[in-house]
């Protein structure tokens, strides 16, 4: 079974598809307006949704904002926490030796200078490659692949813990035979990982698009909130998350509307939605009333609630 999260929104792997693709969407924003009803002022704080940086601060990204820094590295977490985000969405993976890693695509050449899977080689090796996005985005970091220990070493020194969504990258596709081989493996490890650092559970939603993996994470994860993704048909996907008893569903901004959210609200799920960088897309998210929005431009989101 293919994790079709990581089909849907891996990068691409050259520096001129990025242009294209900011490209298409200046001509296609205004038909992406559509759908949630504008919102006159900001909305009172106890009815705002957590701002949650997606992937830390987004993805490689020209303008509007500039962002050279690649998803999920550890300075996009950092900048997007630093902006005021109340969390931050972060992939994670595992390594051949069962180390958590902090990395979005499905292999290591999409976005460094490595080749093969996270799940085929050694943790070691994996946080001595370079990211690469193109030379321009390279002039502006340092960057490596980094593991959740050093992560949560980190922000576990912070005087408010961020909301933290933990988006698994179950599906290693140089394992063609078995793609899901080693995912009970990435929950254990997940499990004792947020067991040493005693997380508070109300800071954190474990996500998945594989419903086949609920049963493992809930074993593995008892008392942590968990989260199905929805990535297509909403109304049978809702029913599965019901039936699976998660605490939330995850659904992509295009298929988010406010109906569905109280649709979803009536089930006792919460929402959360992700994307959005264009102020205009960002506010029809915000007027969708999720709980959380895992959005791509931390700043515009932050002033559009009145909270800069």
């Amino acid at each position: 079974m293919i994790d079709l999260r990581d089909q849907l929104v891996t990068r691409p792997r050259h520096t001129s598809y990025y242009w294209l693709r900011y490209i298409s969407l200046l001509i296609s924003w205004p038909f992406l307006l559509v759908g949630c009803g504008p919102s006159t002022k900001p909305l009172p704080m106890g009815k705002q949704p957590l701002v949650i940086g997606h992937a830390g601060s987004g993805f490689l990204t020209p303008i509007n904002p500039f962002n050279p820094l690649p998803p999920s590295s550890m300075a996009s977490i950092e900048k997007a926490l630093a902006r005021g985000a109340d969390g931050v969405e972060i992939d994670i993976q595992l390594s051949q030796d069962s180390v958590l890693m902090l990395y979005h695509d499905q292999t290591l050449e999409s976005m460094t200078n490595g080749k093969g899977c996270i799940y085929e080689q050694p943790a070691a090796a994996i946080q001595t490659l370079d990211y690469k996005g193109g030379w321009f985005y390279d002039l502006w970091h340092d960057e490596h692949p980094a593991t959740l220990d050093d992560l949560l070493g980190k922000l576990s020194k912070r005087p408010t813990l961020p909301y933290l969504h933990f988006d698994l990258h179950e599906t290693n596709v140089c394992n063609t035979e078995q793609p899901l081989a080693r995912a009970p493996a990435l929950a254990r490890a997940l499990g004792k990982t947020l067991k040493r650092y005693a997380w508070p559970p109300d800071r954190l939603l474990v996500l998945t698009i594989n419903q086949s993996s609920l049963a493992g994470l809930r074993q593995e994860l008892p008392g942590i909130p968990l989260g199905l993704e929805i990535t297509d048909d909403f109304e049978q996907q809702l029913q599965a998350a019901k039936a699976e008893n998660v605490q939330a569903i995850i659904v992509r901004k295009d298929l988010i509307t406010p109906e569905r959210t109280a649709q979803a609200h009536a089930a006792g799920l919460q929402v959360v939605t992700f994307g959005g960088r264009a102020s205009g897309t960002v506010q029809r998210l915000i007027d969708c009333q999720p709980d959380a929005i895992e959005v791509d431009n931390v700043p515009t989101m932050l002033s559009l609630l009145g909270r800069n």
